[in-house]
Protein backbone atom coordinates (compact mmCIF):
# COMPACT_ATOMS: atom_id res chain seq x y z
CA UNK A 1 0.00 0.00 0.00
CA UNK A 2 1.43 3.62 -1.05
CA UNK A 3 -0.19 6.02 1.59
CA UNK A 4 -1.19 9.17 0.26
CA UNK A 5 -0.11 11.31 3.24
CA UNK A 6 0.52 10.46 6.99
CA UNK A 7 -2.81 11.88 7.89
CA UNK A 8 -4.50 9.53 5.57
CA UNK A 9 -2.33 7.05 6.90
CA UNK A 10 -3.84 8.02 10.63
CA UNK A 11 -6.86 7.04 9.23
CA UNK A 12 -6.43 4.30 7.79
CA UNK A 13 -4.75 3.01 10.97
CA UNK A 14 -7.82 4.06 13.19
CA UNK A 15 -9.52 1.56 11.55
CA UNK A 16 -6.89 -1.06 13.65
CA UNK A 17 -7.69 0.40 16.37
CA UNK A 18 -11.30 0.71 16.68
CA UNK A 19 -11.88 -1.80 19.74
CA UNK A 20 -9.89 1.05 21.56
CA UNK A 21 -12.68 3.73 20.48
CA UNK A 22 -13.71 5.64 23.33
CA UNK A 23 -12.36 4.04 26.28
CA UNK A 24 -11.63 5.74 29.13
CA UNK A 25 -8.07 4.75 30.29
CA UNK A 26 -6.74 4.89 26.67
CA UNK A 27 -4.25 7.46 25.00
CA UNK A 28 -2.42 8.03 22.12
CA UNK A 29 0.86 9.14 21.98
CA UNK A 30 2.72 10.27 18.69
CA UNK A 31 6.65 10.27 18.35
CA UNK A 32 6.84 13.79 16.49
CA UNK A 33 7.36 14.96 14.56
CA UNK A 34 6.55 12.51 11.83
CA UNK A 35 4.11 10.85 14.00
CA UNK A 36 1.88 13.49 15.25
CA UNK A 37 -0.18 14.06 11.68
CA UNK A 38 -0.82 9.80 12.08
CA UNK A 39 -1.56 10.36 15.53
CA UNK A 40 -3.88 12.91 15.21
CA UNK A 41 -5.68 10.98 13.23
CA UNK A 42 -5.68 8.09 15.25
CA UNK A 43 -7.01 10.25 18.42
CA UNK A 44 -9.48 11.79 16.53
CA UNK A 45 -11.19 8.37 15.27
CA UNK A 46 -11.11 6.76 17.94
CA UNK A 47 -12.49 9.95 20.56
CA UNK A 48 -9.07 9.89 22.95
CA UNK A 49 -6.79 12.03 23.91
CA UNK A 50 -3.41 12.83 22.05
CA UNK A 51 -0.39 13.98 23.39
CA UNK A 52 3.27 14.11 22.29
CA UNK A 53 5.84 11.67 23.61
CA UNK A 54 9.60 12.97 22.61
CA UNK A 55 12.24 10.43 21.55
CA UNK A 56 15.57 11.78 19.74
CA UNK A 57 17.89 9.59 18.32
CA UNK A 58 21.71 9.33 18.98
CA UNK A 59 23.51 9.51 15.64
CA UNK A 60 26.97 7.64 15.32
CA UNK A 61 30.06 10.33 14.40
CA UNK A 62 29.82 11.54 10.75
CA UNK A 63 26.78 9.31 10.26
CA UNK A 64 23.85 11.48 11.93
CA UNK A 65 21.62 9.70 10.44
CA UNK A 66 22.59 6.23 11.42
CA UNK A 67 21.50 5.78 14.89
CA UNK A 68 23.35 4.14 17.28
CA UNK A 69 20.75 4.58 20.28
CA UNK A 70 18.55 6.83 21.49
CA UNK A 71 16.95 8.61 24.15
CA UNK A 72 13.13 9.45 25.38
CA UNK A 73 11.08 10.88 28.12
CA UNK A 74 11.65 10.06 31.39
CA UNK A 75 15.61 9.73 31.47
CA UNK A 76 15.66 6.24 28.97
CA UNK A 77 18.83 5.64 26.63
CA UNK A 78 18.63 3.19 24.69
CA UNK A 79 21.39 1.90 22.92
CA UNK A 80 21.99 -0.27 19.44
CA UNK A 81 24.56 -3.25 20.42
CA UNK A 82 24.86 -4.51 16.81
CA UNK A 83 25.65 -0.92 15.47
CA UNK A 84 28.41 -0.04 18.45
CA UNK A 85 29.89 -3.11 17.88
CA UNK A 86 30.10 -2.83 14.11
CA UNK A 87 31.73 0.58 14.91
CA UNK A 88 33.85 1.81 18.04
CA UNK A 89 32.70 4.70 19.58
CA UNK A 90 34.12 6.34 22.88
CA UNK A 91 32.03 6.28 25.65
CA UNK A 92 32.32 9.69 26.21
CA UNK A 93 31.18 10.81 22.91
CA UNK A 94 28.08 8.52 23.58
CA UNK A 95 27.75 10.41 26.97
CA UNK A 96 27.97 13.69 25.07
CA UNK A 97 25.85 13.19 21.72
CA UNK A 98 23.00 12.43 24.76
CA UNK A 99 23.36 14.98 26.70
CA UNK A 100 23.14 17.10 23.61
CA UNK A 101 19.92 15.49 22.32
CA UNK A 102 18.54 15.70 26.23
CA UNK A 103 18.84 19.51 25.98
CA UNK A 104 16.37 19.04 22.60
CA UNK A 105 14.03 16.79 24.19
CA UNK A 106 13.33 19.25 26.80
CA UNK A 107 13.10 22.25 24.54
CA UNK A 108 10.40 20.41 22.02
CA UNK A 109 8.52 19.24 25.42
CA UNK A 110 7.77 22.78 25.90
CA UNK A 111 7.19 23.85 22.77
CA UNK A 112 5.28 21.47 21.83
CA UNK A 113 2.71 21.69 24.27
CA UNK A 114 2.55 25.37 24.84
CA UNK A 115 1.85 24.86 28.60
CA UNK A 116 -0.64 22.06 28.66
CA UNK A 117 0.63 19.42 31.23
CA UNK A 118 1.85 15.77 29.84
CA UNK A 119 -0.91 13.14 29.99
CA UNK A 120 -0.26 11.10 33.09
CA UNK A 121 -0.08 7.46 31.58
CA UNK A 122 -0.34 5.47 34.76
CA UNK A 123 -2.23 2.88 34.85
CA UNK A 124 -3.45 3.11 31.71
CA UNK A 125 -3.14 2.10 27.96
CA UNK A 126 -0.79 4.25 25.88
CA UNK A 127 -1.16 3.87 21.85
CA UNK A 128 1.87 4.58 20.69
CA UNK A 129 2.24 6.09 17.18
CA UNK A 130 4.64 7.13 14.42
CA UNK A 131 4.59 7.43 10.56
CA UNK A 132 6.70 4.26 10.20
CA UNK A 133 9.32 1.61 11.21
CA UNK A 134 12.69 2.04 10.30
CA UNK A 135 15.08 0.14 12.99
CA UNK A 136 12.75 0.63 15.83
CA UNK A 137 15.84 2.41 17.78
CA UNK A 138 13.32 5.32 18.76
CA UNK A 139 10.23 3.36 19.32
CA UNK A 140 12.09 0.78 21.56
CA UNK A 141 12.96 3.93 23.84
CA UNK A 142 9.69 5.10 23.76
CA UNK A 143 8.41 1.01 24.99
CA UNK A 144 10.90 1.22 27.65
CA UNK A 145 10.39 4.61 29.01
CA UNK A 146 6.47 4.33 29.04
CA UNK A 147 7.47 1.26 31.01
CA UNK A 148 8.99 3.38 33.71
CA UNK A 149 5.94 5.53 33.97
CA UNK A 150 4.03 2.81 34.64
CA UNK A 151 1.73 2.39 31.68
CA UNK A 152 -0.80 -0.78 31.90
CA UNK A 153 -0.89 -1.27 28.51
CA UNK A 154 1.44 -0.71 25.45
CA UNK A 155 -0.03 -0.89 21.89
CA UNK A 156 2.76 0.18 19.25
CA UNK A 157 0.65 0.94 15.69
CA UNK A 158 2.24 2.75 12.78
CA UNK A 159 1.16 2.63 8.83
CA UNK A 160 4.55 0.79 7.42
CA UNK A 161 7.32 -0.68 8.76
CA UNK A 162 10.38 -2.65 8.42
CA UNK A 163 9.16 -6.69 9.09
CA UNK A 164 12.96 -7.05 11.32
CA UNK A 165 11.41 -4.09 13.29
CA UNK A 166 8.11 -4.63 13.55
CA UNK A 167 9.11 -8.60 15.13
CA UNK A 168 11.67 -7.18 17.68
CA UNK A 169 9.39 -4.75 19.06
CA UNK A 170 6.80 -7.59 19.51
CA UNK A 171 9.12 -8.73 22.74
CA UNK A 172 8.72 -5.25 23.83
CA UNK A 173 4.94 -3.97 23.66
CA UNK A 174 1.71 -5.73 25.03
CA UNK A 175 0.81 -5.42 21.05
CA UNK A 176 2.46 -4.24 17.60
CA UNK A 177 0.00 -3.12 15.08
CA UNK A 178 1.69 -2.57 11.01
CA UNK A 179 -0.42 -2.34 8.53
CA UNK A 180 2.80 -2.97 5.96
CA UNK A 181 5.32 -4.68 6.21
CA UNK A 182 7.09 -4.58 2.58
CA UNK A 183 9.84 -7.21 2.03
CA UNK A 184 12.04 -4.65 -0.05
CA UNK A 185 11.29 -2.12 2.87
CA UNK A 186 14.35 0.25 2.32
CA UNK A 187 12.91 3.41 3.94
CA UNK A 188 9.87 4.87 5.22
CA UNK A 189 9.80 7.43 3.25
CA UNK A 190 9.20 5.65 0.17
CA UNK A 191 5.71 4.52 0.88
CA UNK A 192 4.17 7.55 1.10
CA UNK A 193 2.98 9.44 -1.88
CA UNK A 194 3.93 12.82 0.45
CA UNK A 195 6.26 12.33 2.79
CA UNK A 196 7.28 15.94 3.70
CA UNK A 197 8.41 16.57 6.45
CA UNK A 198 6.32 18.14 9.13
CA UNK A 199 6.89 21.34 11.14
CA UNK A 200 7.20 22.38 14.62
CA UNK A 201 4.13 24.78 13.73
CA UNK A 202 2.43 21.62 12.33
CA UNK A 203 3.09 19.80 15.43
CA UNK A 204 1.93 22.50 17.35
CA UNK A 205 -1.28 23.33 15.48
CA UNK A 206 -2.36 19.36 15.57
CA UNK A 207 -2.34 19.29 19.52
CA UNK A 208 -4.04 22.37 20.53
CA UNK A 209 -6.83 21.11 17.99
CA UNK A 210 -6.81 17.75 19.62
CA UNK A 211 -6.61 19.13 22.74
CA UNK A 212 -9.91 21.72 22.18
CA UNK A 213 -11.72 18.79 20.46
CA UNK A 214 -11.55 17.04 23.61
CA UNK A 215 -11.97 19.82 25.84
CA UNK A 216 -15.36 20.76 23.55
CA UNK A 217 -16.17 16.46 24.35
CA UNK A 218 -16.30 16.65 28.04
Amino acid sequence: MLFKDRRSAGRALAGSLASYAGLDDVVVLALPRGGVPVGYEVAIALGIPLDVFVVRKLGVPGQPELAMGAIASGGVRVLNEEILRQIHVPQGYIDQVSDNESEELRRRELAYRAGRLPIDVTGRSVIIVDDGLATGSTMRAAVRALRRQHAARIIVAVPVGSSSACHDLEKEADQVICLEQPEDFRAVGLWYDDFRQTSDEEVKQLLASAAEVATTSV
